[in-house]
């Protein structure tokens, strides 16, 4: 295309037109940007401070965010993405395009005071430094200007505002800098409910709350996902962030795995629809919001994860840690675990066709890379990323690396540090070069680009100058084809009063507790005891929290405390401490919490560190485990451990006293009912208890209403397992890592099976055409 210059005294009564004629196509939004309104054409949004002109061309208005005096491509929206993408890839510095490559580490706003994501402003923590939460911090500058970082991961806001004025402050800052790309700003999942907060028709929130994705899956119903992928996609964009860091597609083949909750269970083709009806949801804008091709102002780009699938990992244990490293493959079925991927987020319905960015995961696919025989993390083999995603599936969107994947690991295999799995002994900089070596284009969790000009150095010794130049700018363009097809170099501000309005509003609530609603599963339902009236008497014994640890080190306390909202508990029936008073007993417990895999104490003890990961409540010992593991091996901080086996090992679920408090309430309520709640984390072995309840009812991240509008009868129960119950720990441990559905399940007292589309309404077992079209798939 002919590049269109201007005379300089053209700008300039361009500018001042602009500036004098009051309510010319330009309005104040009272915060630090203005709008610019093309008849035929976007809105613009741009900051008088950043100092960039408009150009106005046959009465269109343009932004000259390199600041040169004329329309560049990348600035014409009339442009394909992909032409404005490849100009600006080429006008950008090595030095622009490492920054790019960056995804920042996790930022709160504002920036926490201490321990995890702290940050200062002018040097202060920011309750004494009298500046305001949506200011920018002092890192967050460092790494936007020096190192040219534009994507930021954004974790807890401190309410809708705060979170818009933030945006704008950003995207004000880094307008006047270089090229004046735009920051993409991201987020995890971020709708998880507050269990115990109380839904009123009419009545708004923070932000719309919805069950988790294995709740999601409960509902065998794509249509209630898409539907969350489009109120989410809003509320996102309302709070200036256009990536998410979802969905989590990985098969949840491994029962024992913890992120098993994040998934949409172990069935292939109901995964694939999941993640089909999210990411169109989220990508996908209409009508006058489309720029093009489905891609426009209330879309938000899916970062689907873990390719290949993180879900066979061996024993349970998750990759965030070395002991959890290796993914296995003891039923040579790694090409199911692509099934989400390959025919669910990369076959969308939608006109934006595929998810725009993937992310690999933690884990060393062991010995999958036999044309290598490498046996490294997903980010650093070529088989994986190149071979595979790149050339076998056609796949030319983003690919970022999980967080932290270049970094250190720790001291010991248990600790939250760098996961940098099978190239321990290489630098960091030589990780950075062996990721884009192996075809990915972006280092998650990377604040600081030396390491990536480290690696571009390294790729001209090996491969010459032009041949590295042309390498990022190809992950450039990936990088910014993201940016462009959102409309973010058009208009990346926010206004913060519509954010207010937008995010938690009562129509997003109403569809978030429906979709709770139809997410809880009831099991059982002996001698129809449910569902129980309203104005009876209820039992409800406290809860004994223990003692854990989060992903990052975080520890919180043991307690003792009612597990519910009682406040809302009277909204439906009478309460009483005394069991010979109640007319039933509800008892909400949480499923097993079976550790982790691995104990620091067994190490020092002269074990290899590995202990079982139990489903079950009580002691457990693991009989039939495999005696040799088939991944083992760290060069770093565990070298003489070659057998991870914990064959013949005890563990005993950290939550065992929920066993105890179902137990003793049947005791205390004879033969009056018993309702058992339980909030599935992953698949339990119920087998302890079962027996001796009437009322099993399981729920996947709901709000305690939920439960009760189920068990009073106000709602009918429609929930199905998106997964399999064991029938005991044997079976746990004789399924294969990588094969779904693979379990003898639980039959409980009524003779029902509870495995994958299980679930019973008041008539009885559930037959409908979603049982029809998964079970026997």
């Amino acid at each position: 295309m002919k590049t269109i210059i201007f005379p300089k005294f053209y700008i300039c009564l361009s500018i001042l037109l602009f500036t004098c004629m009051n309510g010319f196509a330009q309005s104040q939004n009272g915060n630090n940007y203005k709008t610019v309104h093309n008849n035929n054409g976007p809105t613009l949004g741009y900051s008088p401070a950043s100092g960039i002109a408009i150009i106005t061309i046959d009465g269109l208005h343009f932004k000259d965010l390199n600041k040169n005096g004329k329309l560049d491509p990348y600035e014409d929206w009339r442009l394909p993405v992909e032409t404005r993408a490849r100009d600006l890839a080429g006008k950008m510095s090595i030095e622009q395009i490492a920054g790019l490559m960056l995804y920042s580490a996790h930022q709160a706003i504002p920036a926490n005071t201490k321990g995890f994501g702290a940050g200062t402003y002018n040097g202060k923590p920011i309750d004494s430094s009298n500046m305001q939460p949506f200011d920018i911090s002092d890192q967050q500058k460092k790494f936007l200007k020096e190192d040219n970082l534009r994507h930021i991961l954004i974790t807890k806001v401190l309410k809708p505002e705060v979170a818009a004025k933030w945006n704008n402050n950003v995207q004000a800052f880094v307008e006047g800098l270089g090229l004046g790309i735009p920051a993409n700003n991201s987020s995890d999942p971020r709708h998880a409910v507050v269990a115990n907060a109380e839904y009123n028709l009419g009545s708004g929130g923070k932000i719309s709350m919805w069950p988790e994705s294995i709740g999601l899956a409960a509902t065998f119903d794509p249509s209630i996902v898409l539907q969350f992928g489009q109120i989410a996609a809003r509320e996102y964009r309302a709070l200036g962030i256009t990536t998410a860091l979802s969905p989590q597609v990985d098969l949840a083949t491994e029962p024992r795995w913890v992120r098993f909750n994040g998934t949409f269970g172990e069935n292939p083709p109901l995964a694939a629809d999941m993640a089909r009806a999210y990411i169109d949801g989220f990508q996908t804008s209409t009508g006058t919001a489309e720029i093009q091709n489905g891609w426009g102002y209330f879309s938000v780009n899916a970062m689907v994860k873990h390719w290949p699938g993180g879900g066979p990992e061996e024993g349970g244990r998750d990759a965030h840690y070395a002991y959890g490293k290796f993914a296995v493959y003891p039923g040579n079925n790694f090409q199911t675990q692509l099934i989400p991927f390959i025919d669910g987020a990369f076959k969308l319905n939608g006109k934006t066709k595929t998810a725009a960015a993937v992310m690999p995961y933690y884990t060393i696919s062991y010995g999958q890379d036999a044309k290598n025989g490498e046996n490294v993390g997903n980010s650093y083999s070529k088989y994986i990323i190149t071979d595979l995603l790149r050339n076998k599936y056609g796949y030319d969107g983003v690919v970022c690396t999980d967080w932290l994947i270049t970094a250190d690991e720790g001291k010991t295999p248990d600790i939250f540090a760098g996961k940098s799995w099978g190239v321990e002994k290489l630098t960091i900089a030589e990780r950075h070069y062996k990721v884009l070596s192996a075809g990915a284009d972006q280092f998650g969790g990377n604040n600081v680009a030396g390491p990536v000009l480290e690696a571009y150095q390294m790729g001209i010794k090996e491969h010459g100058e032009a041949y590295m130049r042309k390498r990022f700018e190809q992950s450039a363009v990936r990088l910014l084809r993201n940016i462009f097809q959102v409309g973010l170099f058009e208009n990346p501000y926010v206004d913060p009063s519509q954010s207010a309005n937008t995010v938690g509003q009562p129509a997003y609530m109403k569809a978030g507790y429906e979709a709770q609603l139809k997410s809880v599963v009831l099991l059982k339902n002996k001698g129809n005891v449910l569902p129980v009236i309203k104005t009876k008497t209820v039992y409800i014994p406290k809860r004994f929290v223990p003692s854990v640890k989060d992903f990052f080190g975080n520890i919180t306390p043991e307690r003792v405390e009612y597990p519910v909202n009682l406040d809302i508990v009277k909204k439906y029936y009478n309460i009483t401490e005394d069991p010979t008073r109640a007319d039933f007993a509800i008892v909400f417990v949480k499923s097993p919490a079976g550790g982790t895999g691995y104990s620091r104490e067994d190490r020092l003890k002269g074990g290899n560190g590995y202990v079982p990961i139990s489903l079950q409540y009580d002691t457990y010992t693991a009989v039939n485990a495999r005696e040799k593991s088939m991944g083992a091996g760290d060069p770093i901080v565990d070298p003489t451990i070659l057998n991870r086996s914990y064959n013949g090992k005890t563990s005993t679920s950290s939550n065992v006293s929920d066993l105890k408090t179902i137990l003793t309430t049947k005791e205390q309520m004879k033969d009056k009912p018993v309702i058992v709640c339980m909030a599935l984390s992953n698949p339990a072995v119920v087998a302890e208890f079962e027996s001796k309840i009437e009322g099993l009812v399981v729920s996947f991240g709901v709000q305690d209403q939920a439960l009760l509008d189920i068990i009073s009868g106000k709602i009918e129960p429609s929930g199905l397992l998106p997964l399999q119950m064991p029938a005991n720990m044997q079976t746990v441990e004789e399924q294969k890592e990588d094969i779904p559905q693979d379990m003898q399940c639980h039959i409980d007292s009524e003779g029902h099976a509870y495995n994958f589309a299980y679930g019973l309404n008041w008539k009885g077992v559930i037959n409908d055409a979603r049982t029809l079209k998964y079970k026997k798939q």
